[in-house]
This record gives structure tokens, sequence and C-alpha cells, in this order.
């Protein structure tokens, strides 16, 4: 496995769901660390690396978010079952009988997502999603004194278990948590890839706490940066498997990253759109557009800070996002690389004051 590949294993195999990204973010600095000037860590938790280019010049912020969706332990029964309250969006269908990891105080616990057996229930319900409400975790534990004997106790945070695994076509890769360790990844690469290059920019890598419960670390780490322009970059909507059509998600995985148009939480800024597409045409990177219009990126938060930011998302067509696995075409992690490192080059103080006010 090369290099990039034990990058991208590390970053999804590590544990860290919304409010305690520790161990992601400890990965994420150890990855970043040899390409930034300077890093620090804001007081909730959002990693925020700096390269500078020229001192003084205008402040580009790239940011993935370090959280991925999981659960937490709200309380052990009698008999040593766990129930958890869910953290960030999931949906029901995609939870039963999937392998958990609590993260005790004295170690990691293995669990499974149970539920009671379709056999005893009737017919109509079983023909129902089974709600998130009436599942639990089974740990294994015969009562609710062994379950706290094994550590486990109410506000641990339980994360999904899934191998990093590149598939039979090594493009294609296998893993929990692209969503977004795969925007984490661009930054370090991007930082990088701007190692040797003469630049007058100050570039800012940045991985945010909290983004599934309501972008909140992309608050606080922008309102640190006061960046000049912003690029959040997430994962997005593929809509190459069966069942969806073209005009619910288009995008295909491998044709290019995704120039995020709308979103709940933010209309791109025209400037940075067409600065962005006029550098993807002008280098030949492919690119695709992608609209989402349920849930927000962290340019929501980041757009919204001082007296405003010009930012773009740009996204990563992911399959089967908020689940235990997904999948993503390592070309387009490249191809992002790319295109905001030729952005960044010609970035300028005059260009992002033509940008901003036009």
């Amino acid at each position: 496995m090369n290099e990039k590949l034990m990058m991208l294993k590390e970053l999804t195999e590590a544990k860290g769901i919304s409010g305690h990204e520790k161990e992601a973010r400890e990965v994420m600095a150890r990855y970043i660390k040899p390409y930034a000037t300077e890093m620090t860590t804001d007081r909730i938790g959002s990693l925020i690396a700096k390269k500078v280019g020229k001192a003084g010049g205008p402040k580009v912020m790239v940011a993935g978010h370090l959280d991925e969706i999981g659960l937490m332990v709200t309380r052990i029964d009698d008999s040593g079952f766990v129930y958890f309250q869910t953290i960030g969006g999931w949906w029901s269908q995609v939870m039963l009988a999937q392998r958990v990891t609590i993260m005790s105080s004295q170690g990691d616990i293995t669990g499974i997502i149970g539920s009671k057996p379709p056999h005893i229930m009737p017919a109509e319900a079983r023909k129902k999603p089974y709600e998130i409400k009436d599942m639990f975790i089974d740990i294994g534990a015969s009562s609710m004194e062994e379950a706290k004997a094994f550590g486990v106790k109410p506000g641990d945070s339980v994360v999904p278990y899934f191998e990093f695994q590149p598939m039979k076509n090594e493009k294609l890769l296998l893993a929990k948590a692209w969503d977004n360790r795969v925007g984490c990844a661009i930054a370090i690469e991007v930082l990088k890839a701007l190692k040797d290059v003469d630049h007058p920019n100050v570039v800012y890598g940045v991985g945010t706490v909290q983004e599934e419960v309501g972008l909140r670390g992309a608050k606080t780490a922008a309102n640190a940066i006061q960046p000049d322009i912003a690029f959040a970059v997430d994962t997005g909507i593929a809509g190459d498997t069966p069942g969806i059509s073209a005009n619910e998600a288009d995008s295909k995985i491998g044709d290019g990253p995704q120039i995020i148009i709308y979103d709940a939480s933010m209309i791109s800024h025209k400037g940075v759109r067409d600065l962005v597409v006029d550098t993807a045409e002008k280098h030949d990177i492919p690119y695709q557009y992608a609209t989402i219009a349920m849930g927000g990126t962290d340019s929501g938060s980041i757009h919204l800070t001082a007296n405003g930011v010009p930012a773009l998302s740009i996204g990563v067509a992911t399959r089967y996002i908020h689940s235990h696995a997904a999948i993503i075409h390592q070309d387009d992690l490249d191809n992002a690389v790319k295109l905001i490192v030729e952005v960044i080059k010609q970035l300028d103080e005059e260009m992002v004051k033509t940008i901003t006010f036009g």
C-alpha cells in the first residue's frame, strides 16, 4: 500500500464522531504537519494548519470536516443492552445488524445494533422500516452491572466499524467516514502540492469539527482565520447507482470533482465559482456541477464569517454516504486537489478584490 493509500486508510479508520474528533484530528495533524508553517487547534477542536506563501497575502481556507456520523450512549438497561442517541443523520434501514465500536473509559468495546427478530413481528410491522428508537446495541453483557464493569457509560461515543479496502478496480476505494475524511485528505494534499510552489497567499488546511450537527467547527475556525476566500471540500451525492434519476442526482464517480452551485446552507459565490470553472477548463481538469437540496456544507458557516467570505463547496461524488461504508473514486480526489492548487496559484490580492467586489 503506497503512502497516499496508507493516509486514506488511517484517516477513514480513525474514530471521530461529532464532538469527539480527537483520534481523527491526530491522524490529520501527523500527515499535514510536514507541509505547514505552523499548526494550531481552536477551543472546540478544529485543526488549523497554516502555510505561508507570502506573509500578508490573501488568506485562503481549504476545509474538510473531521467528524463522521455516529451514536452516543444514553442508557443501559437491566439486562446490559445499550441504548443510544444518533449523532448526525442516519437512515434506519442502513443500521440494523451493523457492527459498532463503543469508545469506553476502559478501551474499545465491540457491539452490534440489534432489534426484535422479524419472526415474532406481525406481518404488517415487517413491511415497515424499523424505528431507530427501538434499536439497541448488544455488547455481550448480561447485566447493567457487567456493562458498567466493561467501562460503558452514558455519553460514550459509538462509531461505525469498517476497514478501508481498495476494490477490485483499485481506483475505487471502500471505507467508512469518507464523509468527510476525503475533505481532510484533500486539505493535506493541497498543502503538500504547494510545498515548493511560489504563490502570494497564506493557505490554511483545516479539519473542522461538528459539521454533521450544524456546521459548528467551521464557525469557530473561520472566525480564527478570517479568510479572504474559502473552499469547503466535502462528499457529494453520486447518482450512478440503480434507482436514482438524473433529476435527483446526476454526478458519477470518476467524472471529476463536483462544483456545488447550491445547497441548503448557501448559494455558491459566483466570482469564486466562475474562477474555479475557468481554471478547470484551462487545465483540462474534469468537473461536474451538483446541487444539494437538503443538507449543507461548511461553506454555509464560513461564508457568513465577519463581513462575509466568498466561498464555494467542492464535492467528491460518493456512493452510500451516511452508512457504515461508502465508495469514492481516487481520480476525483486527485483532480479536486489539482483544481484547488491551480486556483490558489492564480490568486493574489488584486484577483481577490475583483472576485469579491466585481
